[in-house]
C-alpha cells in the first residue's frame, strides 16, 4: 500500500490547536478525508476522521451525545459523566471512522501528511496560492436576496456573478444560485432533490 497524495487544508488561526485537514489517497483508488493536523504537547500529529459517542435516553429510546446533559427528544435529565474512560481516565467521546491498525501504518500515515502539511505552508506564503483541498462546495456562496448581483471569488480564483433571486417562496427566502462551479462536469438539468429543505 502507497500513499499516492495528500491534500490539505490550512486553518486561518495560526495559534489555534486545530492546524488543518487533510485528505488522504491510497493507490490512487481510495481517499480517507477529514483526518485532522493537531498541536500537541510535543508536537504537531495526525487524528483520524471519526464520529461522536452517543448512547440511548432511558424513557424515549433517542440517541443523544455523550455530553448532552438532557435528552434532545423528550427533555429528561441525563446523568453526567455517562463516557468510558481510556487508561488515562480522560472520557471516550469520539470513535474513529477509518484508522490504521498497526502502528507502522499509523508513522507512515502521519509522516506523509506532516511533511504536506509543511509543504502546503510553504505554498501559503507564495503570492497566488491556490488550496487544493476539496470541501464538497463548502466554499460555495448562496444568493442574497437583494437588488444587486453579488460577485464572489472562488478558491480557483475565478470570479463569479450570482443574480438576485426574482422571487421566493412563502416559507422563506430558498434562493437557488444560478452559478455553477467551475469545475462541474453534471448533467444541467437533473434537478435531483429540488426543493429539498
Amino acid at each position: 500500500m502507497e500513499i499516492t497524495e495528500v491534500r490539505i487544508k490550512l486553518m486561518d488561526d495560526p495559534h489555534d490547536r486545530l492546524q488543518g485537514f487533510c485528505s488522504v489517497t491510497f493507490d490512487s483508488c481510495f481517499v480517507i478525508r477529514d483526518l485532522k493536523i493537531i498541536q500537541g504537547a510535543k508536537g504537531s500529529f495526525v487524528a483520524m476522521p471519526s464520529r461522536k459517542l452517543t448512547d440511548r435516553c432511558p424513557r424515549c429510546n433517542t440517541k443523544n451525545h455523550l455530553r448532552a446533559l438532557h435528552c434532545n427528544q423528550c427533555g429528561a435529565r441525563l446523568q453526567e459523566d455517562r463516557a468510558t474512560k481510556d487508561n488515562d481516565g480522560r472520557a471516550k467521546l469520539y470513535a474513529d471512522i477509518a484508522h490504521p491498525i498497526n502502528s507502522e501504518c499509523r508513522d507512515m500515515i502521519q509522516a506523509k501528511v506532516l511533511e504536506a502539511y509543511q509543504e502546503e505552508q510553504r505554498k501559503a506564503r507564495l503570492p497566488g496560492y491556490i488550496c487544493t483541498y476539496d470541501d464538497y462546495g463548502e466554499e460555495n456562496y448562496a444568493a442574497l436576496h437583494d437588488d444587486e448581483p453579488v460577485v464572489v471569488k472562488t478558491s480557483d480564483g475565478a470570479e463569479h456573478r450570482i443574480e438576485p433571486a426574482a422571487e421566493t417562496t412563502k416559507r422563506g427566502p430558498h434562493i437557488k444560485s444560478n452559478v455553477e462551479s467551475p469545475n462541474s462536469t453534471q448533467a444541467k438539468s437533473d434537478h435531483f432533490g429540488t426543493g429539498i429543505l
